[in-house]
């Protein structure tokens, strides 16, 4: 660099002078620049800090003494040599060695001189970023790796201008779960990005559960060089097979691709229907130059409104058999949770109550006058009483899954914006296929103002009154063991605020959750159809993202809950949350045992073996990353903890001290 003008150079302080001790070598960086420190009989140096055999990094390598005495950095990968203060190659060879670059120590540092960084080259991935953005995907959660930095600078660009925000997990299937939360919340795509190989396969259940789910997300992994491809090579995984049975859209991305392109069709796949869309970015093509005026892509024009009607036919049936039932009653899956205000209008016509599956929880207030709960396995007798006396099931964006277990022996008129949901597991008496809300409105222009249907909401609030007895009663059982699951949601419906956001894993604490918390007008996401254990506070991490990106979200508070077992799978992310600065409680209930699979142990009458765990305090634990943690173990700690935790500004959690069988 001895020929550069001065006027050209830029002095960057790099290091304290006591940081490379006589005889050591260290990597230290110039702005973007990597270079090699050299303090050598008494002399600093600097040189490029590349190897030019493999790239190996000279600065963690050592000085060291060849067979001639001579002293030589060499190379920490395979050894290749350069002198320390000229950077020249044993041979001594004027043409050869590394590019040495202007040192001064001064009183407060040492000093190098390098080249003024030159303008940014937009790249095909600066392209794509700028697509997404147009899309509207606002946030990526990801890991940035040696596979994904071209890909990550054009982020990171995108983070710089504002139009995006990343956030950095710890381990891979938490971006994937923090995605699919997100994408519940607000039915808008979010990003998970990682590297090749393993980062890539770490992707496989969050994504899954996205995909049953039908949460639009958007996964961009990294890849090794296209002219390795094949061979085996360092991370490589054939990535184009192991995603295509999870992703509705997944191509791999080419020098030759048309790049706005393919990430316009990603954006659109995962936006239409409502699934994965998957990019693979070999390590070469993501810094290649972007074509002068290359357009990013944009979804003006390429996206036609959803509002299906129902043909005159089914519309016609289905309003005949609404008109002839005496005891109706509607059931509203989680596919319903855009159509709620038509439904309620459509329950209150027919005076019907109206039951919500365990995924539909909380898109229909508890105090609704016809709200009767949640149907099933985690569900309530409110509901169950309602189903076992109809006379006809209208059943509204609901899959029919053996949780919810919808009587099939009932006559059933089923409506759904999805044809392959209509009689997915059975036949049913009346499919209709149609956008929810517009076949509802198209419903109640059918129907008369009195459908001759008995009016049940008397029957509803009194059915609630018999719960709530029963529940109020349990709250008193106490084996000396920890806490009932009913004092934990009683505790969490007098205090969880009525906006909130609630995350919930699996096990016997999603099954509590649906029985005893009554919701207002909280919104609940769950692991719906995969039912993967770790699923809450990684959702519960996109959740809180997308109250930072969407004005409807703004100012919502997230809550988590779980058992033990789910929050030990991805316990590390509470220090994405506390780097973050993310206003997230989680309550976790712990057994030290995997209760809910002890229970089917049980039931099948196995022996009960290997679900015991054996916990750190989860408490402590929070507080050791940074944040807030309180263990209760006894029930009048319960409510202040609760309060105290939700209160505090940042990652927060109550350990709940439970016993087993009390659920």
């Amino acid at each position: 660099m001895a020929d550069q003008h001065a006027e050209d150079m830029t002095w960057i302080r790099v290091a304290d002078v006591t940081d490379v001790p006589e005889g050591r070598v260290k990597t230290v960086t110039a702005g973007t620049k990597s270079l090699c420190l050299v303090h050598f009989e008494g002399q600093y140096a600097a040189m490029d800090n590349h190897c030019p055999h493999q790239g190996g990094p000279l600065g963690e390598g050592s000085i060291e003494s060849g067979v001639d005495g001579q002293c030589w950095v060499r190379c920490p990968w395979h050894g290749w040599d350069f002198d320390p203060l000229t950077g020249k190659p044993p041979g001594g060879h004027e043409d050869t060695g590394q590019d040495m670059f202007d040192v001064e120590a001064r009183e407060d540092g040492i000093y190098v001189a390098v080249p003024a960084e030159p303008p940014h080259v937009r790249t095909v991935t600066d392209v794509m970023a700028e697509t997404m953005v147009n899309w509207g995907v606002k946030r990526v959660f990801g890991m940035v790796g040696h596979s994904n930095l071209g890909l990550a600078d054009a982020l990171r660009l995108r983070e710089v201008a504002g139009d995006m925000h990343f956030i950095g997990i710890r381990h891979e299937g938490a971006a994937s779960f923090a995605c699919s939360g997100y994408a519940k919340l607000t039915g808008r795509p979010a990003a998970c990005m990682t590297i090749a190989g393993p980062g890539a396969t770490n992707l496989m259940t969050g994504l899954y559960d996205a995909k049953v789910d039908r949460a639009p997300v958007l996964a961009l992994t990294g890849q090794v060089d296209v002219q390795v491809f094949g061979p085996g090579a360092f991370q490589e995984v054939d990535l184009a097979s192991a995603f295509q049975p999870v992703s509705q859209f997944s191509q791999t991305v080419l020098h030759t691709s048309k790049h706005a392109e393919l990430m316009s069709l990603a954006c659109k796949n995962a936006l239409v229907n409502r699934d994965v869309a998957h990019l693979i970015f070999p390590d070469d093509v993501q810094t290649l130059p972007a074509a002068d005026g290359a357009a990013a892509g944009k979804p003006a024009g390429r996206m036609g409104r959803p509002a299906i009607a129902p043909d005159p036919q089914s519309l016609d049936e289905a309003v005949e058999r609404i008109r002839a039932a005496k005891r109706p009653i509607v059931i509203v899956g989680y596919g319903a949770r855009e159509s709620m205000q038509a439904i309620a209008e459509f329950g209150t016509r027919l005076k019907a109550p109206i039951l919500t599956t365990f995924k539909g929880k909380g898109q229909l207030p508890d105090d609704h006058p016809l709200a009767a709960g949640v149907l099933g396995r985690s569900g309530t007798p409110v509901a169950s009483w309602f189903m076992n006396e109809c006379d006809l099931i209208v059943a509204l964006g609901s899959s029919f899954s053996n949780h919810t277990g919808i009587e099939r022996s009932k006559p059933i008129v089923q409506i759904d914006f999805d044809p392959m949901h209509l009689g997915k597991f059975h036949a049913v008496d009346i499919p209709v296929w149609g956008e929810i809300g517009r076949t509802l409105a198209l419903l109640m222009d059918a129907l008369p103002a009195n459908t001759g249907s008995v009016d049940q909401r008397a029957e509803v609030a009194e059915r609630w009154a018999i719960w709530r007895e029963e529940k109020h009663s349990r709250l008193a059982d106490d084996r000396g063991r920890g806490l009932n699951s009913v004092s934990v949601f009683d505790a969490m419906t007098a205090l969880v605020p009525d906006d909130a956001v609630i995350a919930v894993d699996v096990g016997n604490n999603a099954y509590s959750f649906g029985r005893y918390f009554e919701c207002s007008r909280q919104s609940v996401l769950m692991s719906g159809y995969l039912g993967s254990i770790g699923f809450a506070f990684p959702a519960a991490i996109g959740a809180w993202a997308a109250t930072q990106d969407f004005d409807d979200q703004k100012g919502r508070k997230v809550i988590s809950v779980s058992g033990d077992g789910g929050f030990a799978q991805y316990m590390g992310e509470f220090t994405t949350a506390v780097k973050y600065g993310m206003n997230i409680t989680h309550f976790l209930l712990n057994n030290s045992e995997l209760g809910k699979i002890s229970k089917e142990q049980r039931a099948g009458e196995w022996p009960v073996w290997q679900t015991d765990l054996r916990n750190p305090s989860f408490a402590a634990y929070a507080r050791l990353c940074g944040g807030h943690g309180h263990r209760v173990s006894e029930v009048g700690e319960l409510r202040d903890a609760m309060a105290t935790a939700l209160a505090y500004d940042g990652p927060s959690l109550v350990e709940i001290m439970c016993d087993v069988d009390l659920v």
